[in-house]
């Protein structure tokens, strides 16, 4: 049955109506004006194939050449009018024939009366077609979709993915641990107006506001958590470390003010102190009416605090401390709460007796009066605005003389009496330095949990963004959901397993520090140290990721993520350098040699690492070099012992080469710098060891079977993409070989789609609030 033209189909103005056959070639002329402007070397192939139609006669030719004159190009208007005629006469075709523009002419020549046999329609027509399609250079199926896409129709959008297999409750509860009151509570507290972001605040009004927020916060009772109740505390650790890990989902110059004040300067007045500073300080300090400082860092002695120039010298005829800053590198540097509130501040110093050095101890040092005036001998510079975290007052101090009650020692582990003995308890220098140095650890896993809270937040934004961002996607088709898209779930699914591979370790650290003794203090120093370490390098890429992941939503200020990078940035720095606190991770891994280790102890050291590490290397199964069987690669077996057998085989390998440059006599010093970069590497894979062990012990101690689940994604991802990212040293080491690597590769890729359908469920756990989390593009992304 002869099909007829339909009555409804537009006329082209100029076009022959009586020849159907010649719709053929409408598709392929709009492309061919629409993409550009036609080359004549192009025309004149279009030209000569059409030639070849024996059915048309000379005028309809003329017709075709006018639109085909690069002399005489179409206007917008006749393009416009040819696209509403093609769009018209193509409407009721199925997708599926449009496989190519050839194609498309050909079904709209037939759907609208061509000649039903088909004689024009011949193979030579056809190919003529396709060469002509040829030469336009164009991506057959894809110009279709672009051509028959309705204009000025947003592509109907396809319903979200769920996913959903486990209940964000619950896994919040899991998350919040045994302290979730108190996160809740202060989740709840940061929500209130009188916490609202500002954006665009000078110095001073962010400085002020800063201070307003800590002292709301002490007035609630919760500057005192950490310490005892008879100086208005609550004696809870594990609370004040939840507590301040929560106000990492907040501005992080509120979370560094807080911890700068309640947990480093009260912190060293009660464990540096005794009863006397408890009973003089603490209650005060605790209700923030005694703002303090924790001068430690000096301009020229950054994270070597043992060599700091600042002295306290004994004056036995007036029983006090003469505080001095002998030279400009002696300054105590970027000091928290100097520069405008500090009254008080905790000063690291070199104790000098009767011309004998003790060492460095800590000394209470008044920096101003209660009206803000500086006290007699004290100067300080205000730093100035930073890269990051301007609402805190950070400055410089010298001390010109400063005199201070003998009382004024903080001498829990060493003091100077009336006659001006020095005493100690710890007969050790060394030790009892280390032993001071102890108190960072609370700082250090602080700054560890409040990175890893920052980190959320920026993957709550970035997923949630990506979830309702829609880019892009097949022509005349919806647009595709950005977290869609391989390379994004790549991008944002393996830091999202991170983050609660690290949530783990970090509550196995705080659980290790709260019951820690004198025989594992060593080892809780140096998982702090680790943890903080990977914590913050970890989100200082996290939030990079995250921010390109929003494209130019993500620079915006509102979105926050221009205050979430500057003010993680310095958390590298921050409580220890994290390449030197990997160095000091990787001397304790190597029996604590550190600067004083002695040949003899790291010899024996070196025998006993080398045969554990043979035992472990000659008990590897061969086969499992070739494995790619996935039930293989998600057997947290196969992953601890990847990551095991790394760090033992970087332990030996480092301490080898430490031994020959030893036995070549060598400087302790030298030897140790050359091997710097793998002692890094070895802290580094120790880290991962530790935090893929905690995360599959924390899996395995769950109870609920819809959150094990979900949590053993996660595990598998986050160790598999570590063993991705690190394969080159796995395939050089022949822990691996080549196919197992492109296995490893391409079951990343497989976790990361299978995370994504959960990805919101999993950032909604985190429990942060709307109010907290700010950026309108985690609401909506559309």
């Amino acid at each position: 049955m002869k099909r007829k033209k339909k009555p409804d189909a537009p006329a082209l103005a100029g076009w022959p109506s009586d020849e159907p056959r010649l719709l053929s070639l409408l598709p392929m002329i709009y492309v061919a004006w629409a993409d550009g402007d036609l080359p004549r070397s192009d025309i004149e192939i279009i030209k000569g194939r059409v030639e070849g139609f024996d059915w048309l006669d000379e005028p309809k030719r003329t017709v075709v050449a006018r639109w085909l004159d690069p002399d005489a190009p179409p206007s917008a208007d006749e393009l416009r009018e040819l696209l509403t005629m093609i769009r018209s006469l193509a409407k009721d075709i199925p997708l599926s024939t449009r496989r190519s523009l050839a194609d498309l002419g050909v079904e709209i020549a037939r759907l609208n009366g061509a000649d039903e046999k088909g004689h024009w329609a011949t193979p030579a027509v056809s190919d003529a077609l396709r060469d002509i399609e040829s030469v336009l250079g164009l991506a057959s199926i894809e110009a279709c979709r672009n051509l028959l896409a309705v204009e000025g129709q947003r592509p109907a959008i396809a319903e979200e993915k769920t996913g959903i297999a486990f209940s964000t409750e619950a896994m919040t509860r899991l998350l919040d641990g045994e302290h979730r009151a108190t996160r809740a509570r202060v989740r709840e507290l940061l929500r209130d107006p009188l916490f609202q972001y500002g954006y665009d605040l000078d110095p001073s009004t962010y400085r002020q506001r800063v201070l307003d927020w800590c002292k709301e916060l002490a007035r609630q009772g919760l500057g005192g958590l950490a310490y005892p109740r008879e100086y208005g505390g609550s004696d809870d650790v594990g609370a004040a470390l939840a507590l301040f890990e929560t106000f990492g989902y907040h501005d992080l110059s509120l979370a560094v003010k807080f911890g700068v004040h309640f947990g480093l300067f009260a912190g060293s007045i009660y464990y540096l102190g005794t009863k006397r500073h408890h009973d003089r300080y603490l209650g005060a300090v605790i209700k923030l009416e005694l703002p303090g400082c924790y001068a430690m860092t000096e301009t020229g002695h950054g994270s070597n605090v043992r060599d700091v120039e600042t002295v306290a010298r004994f004056d036995p005829e007036g029983d006090e401390f003469v505080i001095h800053t002998p030279s400009d590198s002696a300054a105590k540097d970027y000091i928290g709460n100097a520069a405008l509130h500090g009254m008080l501040a905790t000063v690291f110093a070199q104790l000098e007796v009767s011309g004998v050095r003790y060492g460095v101890h800590a000394f209470l040092v008044p920096i101003r009066d209660t009206k803000g005036n500086l006290c007699r001998g004290v100067r300080i510079e205000d730093r100035g605005v930073k890269l990051g975290l301007n609402g805190v007052d950070n400055g410089t101090i010298w001390f010109d003389q400063v005199r201070i009650p003998r009382e004024n020692l903080l001498n829990r582990f060493a003091d100077v009496g009336e006659d001006g003995k020095y005493t100690s308890p710890i007969s050790s220098d060394s030790r009892r330095f280390f032993t001071m140095l102890g108190t960072l650890m609370t700082g250090r896993i602080s700054v560890a949990a409040v990175s890893l809270s920052a980190a959320k937040s920026g993957l709550a934004v970035a997923v949630r963004y990506g979830a309702g961002r829609r880019q892009f996607g097949p022509p005349g088709a919806p647009e595709t959901v950005i977290l869609d898209y391989r390379t994004h779930q790549r991008r944002l699914m393996p830091p999202l397993a991170t983050a609660y591979a690290l949530d783990f370790a970090i509550k196995y650290l705080v659980r290790r520090f709260l019951g820690r003794s004198d025989d594992d203090i060593r080892e809780v120093e140096g998982l702090a140290a680790a943890l903080k370490a990977y914590a913050s390098w970890f989100t200082v890429r996290t939030m990079q990721t995250c921010r390109e992941a929003c494209g130019g939503a993500g620079y915006m200020a509102v979105n926050r993520f221009a205050a979430l990078k500057a003010d993680t940035d310095v958390f590298t720095t921050f409580e220890g350098d994290n390449t030197v606190l990997m160095q000091l991770v990787a001397k304790g891994l190597l029996n604590e040699f550190g600067r004083q280790f002695e040949e003899e102890q790291f010899v024996g050291m070196v025998k006993y690492v080398s045969r554990q590490a043979a035992r472990a290397i000659s008990e590897l199964n061969p086969i499992i070099t070739r494995v790619t069987d996935p039930s293989h690669l998600r057997d947290p077996e196969f992953q601890l012992g990847a990551m095991r057998y790394r760090e033992e085989h970087m332990l030996v390998t480092v301490a080898r080469r430490l031994k020959k440059r030893l036995d070549d006599e060598m400087d302790s010093f030298i030897a140790f710098n050359e091997c710097q970069d793998h002692l890094v590497n070895l802290a580094h894979a120790h880290a991962e060891r530790v935090i893929l062990e905690q995360f599959a012990a924390g899996i395995e101690a769950c109870d609920d079977p819809e959150l094990v689940g979900v949590l053993a994604t996660l595990r598998d991802l986050f160790a598999l993409s570590r063993i991705e990212a690190d394969r080159g040293w796995f395939l050089e080491s022949g822990y691996i070989e080549g196919n197992k690597a492109k296995a490893i590769r391409k079951l990343v890729s497989q976790l990361a789609a299978e995370v994504r359908e959960v990805a919101t469920p999993l950032v909604d756990s985190f429990a942060i609030p709307d109010e907290l989390l700010g950026a309108p593009i985690a609401f909506d992304a559309t």
